[in-house]
């Protein structure tokens, strides 16, 4: 199996530049990445746990939407090519295999942003509107 596990896009709106824009998100065993395709903004998520859980055990309700998608991917536990649950919230990503209920969990580690264009006005600093609590 290759290292890339999930890859898919999401568009809403950015939390950095609020622009709406595609959310590209990636999902490897070592680490989940949401990057905006407009300013770059990326928020890092790393691995939690991994288990087979009961539908709902590991998703708490946090005070943002999540976004809750079905994509397809290769499970690692049991092999089938199918599609999985993926829920992202601000402070976790949830991948879980409709098969098996295989679920990795990842935590949110740290957000970087790209550098402003030379020739654009700065982002300023995102309020509490765009960033989790």
């Amino acid at each position: 199996m290759s290292d890339r596990f999930i890859s898919t896009k999401y568009r809403t709106d950015c939390y950095h530049c609020r622009a709406l824009a595609d959310q590209q998100i990636q999902a490897t065993p070592n680490r989940a990445d949401v990057t905006c395709e407009n300013c770059k903004a990326t928020r890092v998520f790393v691995p939690l746990i991994e288990d087979v859980d009961e539908t709902g055990m590991f998703t708490r309700p946090g005070p943002w939407p999540a976004w809750s998608l079905a994509v397809p991917a290769v499970c690692r536990n049991c092999g089938v090519d199918g599609l999985h649950d993926l829920v992202v919230s601000c402070r976790h990503i949830t991948v879980r295999c409709r098969n098996c209920r295989f679920t990795h969990l990842f935590r949110f580690s740290l957000e970087y942003m790209a550098p402003d264009k030379p020739d654009e006005q700065t982002s300023g600093i995102v309020d509490g509107h765009a960033t989790c609590p």
